[in-house]
């Protein structure tokens, strides 16, 4: 479905509505199903509008324009009937939404009563009889039917939007009261909830954003989104951070600086969905180079065509924006000596060519003779190739020094030094590497800007700004994030803090890969190729004692469930450790064999993402073999666990147990089964089986915890009850 302008107050696709109605897979993608079935019958009512008068037709003929008319009656119907529901659980739309399906049923119904043989009175002859002829009822039929169908989808657009918003609204207030929270147990309380209501948001934009035609605006929704869901993690270990060092100012401007930034991606979602700006800005951004270039060169082709298109002025002021635009390349203290000078060349060269066209065009103008016209042919060619050619030097410039600076920081080496200084708490240490962090920060926010002009199409620029701004705010939080353990540099969650903006820092580097590969495709012709989900491993090459997978092309809907699956499991590995967190025995066997479950679990994760440690699907499939033995090694430390319990204590304990295990097995046999070029449909049973046991470990957790505070008071009790005895015995 389309995007569609709604009011100020507007959200949701999957899920339920703020009133209660739950749809089973989504609004938009019932109506998206219904409105498919009824697109194809447009045509073939078409044909039945646009038939020849007196054209006789044989009955089998007859019969057929029958079957269309009630297949379209048929379609209409159930699109009434998801209608009506919408319309039962949204008040404010509800007289709009029914006036417009009782039109379409009386549409539909009339094309069918219009179309049926057996109400046709006409005498045959020859074997043939007349086509109806109220042929001026089908037409008002089939346009009142069109007319009264997009106006459902309209109205039904606006309640998506008035479902995201109301979400994005629950989201903000979780947010506020996250902001404030003082104690650990309440955090964890309200970030149970925060987590809940992040995956409805995520279900909610992902159809949209899926839905979308703008490939700008899909560009736009899936930095914000990618923002989201990155700055979840980071939510939770800044907040604990600050919770457990509420004097630390440093601690208390890394989690500020998460928070400002989802507020941020939050508005700018419900700017896209809803397509408008915040007090009536407008979308200003400078064009790229690239961009520039085609539309100048698409001026000179007009002026070839007509001489007196536009003036000469408007053309050199256009070719002297873009010719300053490239200072961004030769002011540039990155770019190498060689390319400066081939650009600076090439711009001289350009300014030089528009000169000579102009004088041709001039002439043209006063003189139309055929010389004067092929040398003007001649002169848009020649100006056409000095400005093909500046744009390969740009492209050269740009892609050679991303490469370059990313192979030089693959190693990370910076961000290890930062964590080794942190745990040593040396200070000094700390300015150094934060300042040489700053210098890499800096070099790849440039880098990103130069990528930008060089990008080719609008989702790519989309995508080079996205990775420019969160350069620019992970840097400052990951030096922020190092400060804090560097004054507290025993301090776990400080430790743990830094660790999770260093791999969003390192997932970043990774993305910058894939946009270069991107660019390159856009810039060499092959941009129609499309590539599998990033989230699915490669096919496995020369290696004798693997099979090479063949990938599935998943569609739309299989990413959108795999993300999902992949943000449910990230999410579940917080609760884990805000449940991991309570215990004061850190060393114990349930809480190890948990950790390192939620450690597996989290690198299934950054799989789904394409990031983290597992690259192949054969790395996937032993992850998954060892997280199902830590999930049986579990099981085993809480069955011992139980034996120390009272009958019914022991009874619930083994009834959770008795979950976890079937499900390790289960999956133990589906890492085992065959693939049978069918990857996709593995790895999504897999994750499912994964979120499934960590949803299990998440409540195991917490019952294990709650029996064993309870079995320690009991102990203390008869401890107590004992000395008492034998203090009186002695008395």
């Amino acid at each position: 479905m389309a995007a569609c302008p709604g009011p100020a107050g507007a959200g949701a696709v999957h899920g339920s509505c703020p009133s209660g109605f739950a749809f089973d897979s989504g609004l938009e993608i019932k109506t998206r199903s219904v409105e498919q079935t009824l697109l194809p019958l447009v045509s073939q009512i078409t044909t039945l509008i646009n038939h020849k008068d007196n054209t006789k037709k044989s009955d089998k003929t007859l019969q057929a324009i029958q079957r269309v008319g009630q297949a379209v009656n048929l379609a209409v119907g159930r699109f009434v009937k998801v209608g009506e529901a919408i319309a039962n659980e949204n008040r404010d739309l509800k007289e709009e939404i029914s006036i417009a399906c009782i039109e379409a049923k009386q549409a539909g119904e009339t094309i069918a009563a219009l179309t049926d043989v057996t109400n046709l009175n006409h005498p045959e002859s020859d074997g043939q009889i007349m086509i109806f002829t109220d042929k001026t009822g089908v037409i008002k039929a089939a346009r009142l039917l069109l007319s009264s169908v997009t106006k459902v989808l309209l109205l039904a657009d606006r309640v998506v939007i008035k479902q995201i918003i109301a979400s994005r609204n629950k989201v903000l207030a979780t947010m506020e009261r996250l902001e404030k929270v003082n104690s650990f147990q309440e955090f964890v309380q309200i970030f149970s909830q925060f987590g809940n209501e992040m995956v409805e948001f995520a279900h909610l934009t992902g159809d949209r954003q899926n839905d979308l035609k703008d490939e700008k605006k899909k560009a736009k929704m899936a930095a914000a989104r990618a923002v989201l869901e990155k700055c979840t993690m980071m939510l939770l270990t800044a907040s604990k951070t600050c919770l457990r060092h509420p004097n630390c100012e440093s601690a208390h401007k890394n989690k500020e600086g998460v928070f400002d930034r989802m507020k941020v991606a939050l508005d700018k979602v419900v700017e896209i969905v809803t397509d408008c700006k915040p007090n009536g800005e407008s979308d200003i951004s400078s064009i790229s180079i690239f961009t520039g270039i085609k539309e100048f060169k698409m001026n000179i082709e007009a002026v070839r065509e007509n001489p007196y298109f536009q003036s000469k002025e408007n053309l050199s002021a256009t070719l002297e924006v873009i010719l300053e635009r490239t200072e961004d390349f030769t002011d540039s203290a990155y770019t190498s000596h060689e390319h400066r000078e081939r650009i600076l060349e090439l711009s001289t060269q350009a300014r030089m060519e528009l000169q000579q066209f102009v004088s041709v065009w001039i002439q043209a103008q006063s003189n139309k003779t055929k010389s004067i016209a092929e040398e003007l042919e001649l002169m848009v060619l020649k100006i056409s190739h000095s400005l093909n050619e500046l744009k390969k030097e740009l492209h050269s410039t740009a892609m050679q020094l991303a490469a370059d600076l990313l192979k030089y920081h693959a190693d990370h080496m910076v961000l290890k030094a930062l964590k080794l200084t942190g745990v040593e708490g040396n200070l000094e240490a700390l300015a150094e590497y934060a300042c040489k962090l700053s210098e890499q920060k800096e070099q790849l926010v440039e880098t990103c800007r130069l990528l930008r002009h060089v990008s080719g199409t609008e989702p790519l620029e989309i995508t080079c700004i996205h990775a420019e701004e969160t350069f620019q705010v992970t840097g400052q939080q990951i030096i922020s994030a190092a400060e804090t353990l560097t004054l507290h540099p025993s301090s776990k969650i400080a430790k743990e803090n830094l660790d999770v903006f260093c791999e969003a820092w390192e997932s970043q580097i990774s993305d910058m890969s894939t946009l270069l590969r991107e660019i390159n495709d856009v810039f060499e012709g092959r941009r129609g190729e499309k590539y599998g989900y990033l989230s699915l491993p490669k096919p496995v090459k020369n290696n004798a004692n693997l099979k090479s997978l063949k990938l599935d092309k998943p569609d739309s809907e299989e990413q959108a469930k795999i993300a999902k699956l992949g943000l449910k499991l990230g999410l579940l590995t917080s609760d884990a450790d805000c449940e991991i967190e309570k215990w004061e025995d850190q060393e114990n066997e349930i809480v190890q064999y948990g950790r390192n479950m939620s450690r597996m679990a989290y690198s299934l994760y950054l799989f789904t993402r394409r990031e983290g440690p597992l690259k192949t699907s054969q790395d996937l499939i032993h992850h998954l073999e060892v997280f199902a033995a830590e999930g049986l090694k579990l099981t085993s430390s809480v069955q011992a666990f139980s034996k120390q319990l009272k009958d019914d204590d022991k009874l619930m304990l083994l009834l959770e147990i008795n979950k976890l295990i079937p499900l390790c097995h289960q999956l133990q046999a589906v890492t085992k089964a065959s693939l049978q070029n069918k990857v996709f449909l593995k790895v999504d049973k897999c994750i499912t089986k994964a979120r499934s046991m960590m949803a299990l470990l998440v409540h195991l957790l917490s019952l294990c915890y709650r029996l064993l505070k309870k079995l320690q008071m009991e102990n203390n009790r008869w401890v107590s009850v004992t000395n008492k005895d034998a203090v009186d015995v002695k008395t």
